[in-house]
Formats: C-alpha cells, structure tokens, sequence
C-alpha cells in the first residue's frame, strides 16, 4: 500500500513540475528563463519524483509500475486547468480515460 502512495506522490510531483515548466518558458529569452525561479522549481520536483520512482522499481515490477504512471495524465489534466485556466473537454477526458483502462489492463 505504501508503494501504491509513494507512486501517486511521484506522478502527481510530475504534473506539478510541468506546470512549473511550462511556467518557465513564458520567459522571455534564455537569461530570463535562467533567472526565473519556476525553472528550478521544476527542475527539483523532476529530480524528486525520478528519486520516488528508483525507490518504488526497487519492491515492485517494472510491469507493474510504468503503467500506474499513466495517473500522470489525470493531475495534469486538473493541473492544466486550475492553473494554467486550459479548458478540459469531452476529448481529453476520454483520452485520458482510454489511456487509464489500457495502464489498468496491463498491470491487472
């Protein structure tokens, strides 16, 4: 169960750090993105949720952990729309979904 929690941390840490990426790269040329603090902010929670994944890989299949990943797609879904105001549509929502069936598919 605790690994189940440590991968849920993991892929939500990814999501947060796009948004914090795509943040970043509104800056207005290559100083300005060097100098703008969501780049780092990114960066480390990347680092961190690469750190939770080597943890898990340890106790868990490889076949089993890459597919629970794809709850990636879901916080960056919500992600995308609370804080980058993206609109979320029949369309996403149903990619998203084939995409969690298929994860649960493979890892059942």
């Amino acid at each position: 169960m605790i690994y189940v929690c440590l991968i849920l941390c993991m892929t939500f840490m990814g999501s947060v750090a796009s948004v914090f990426l795509k943040k970043a790269s509104g800056s207005d040329g290559l100083l300005q993105m060097l100098l703008n603090r969501n780049l780092y902010i990114g960066g480390f929670l990347y680092v961190a949720g690469a750190a939770a994944n080597i943890i898990v890989l340890r106790y868990l299949d490889y076949s089993v952990v890459l597919p629970l990943t794809s709850v990636t797609y879901i916080w960056t879904m919500v992600l995308s729309n609370r804080m980058l105001d993206e609109k979320i549509t029949k369309k996403k929502i149903l990619g998203v979904a084939c995409i969690v069936l298929g994860a649960i598919c493979v890892a059942i």
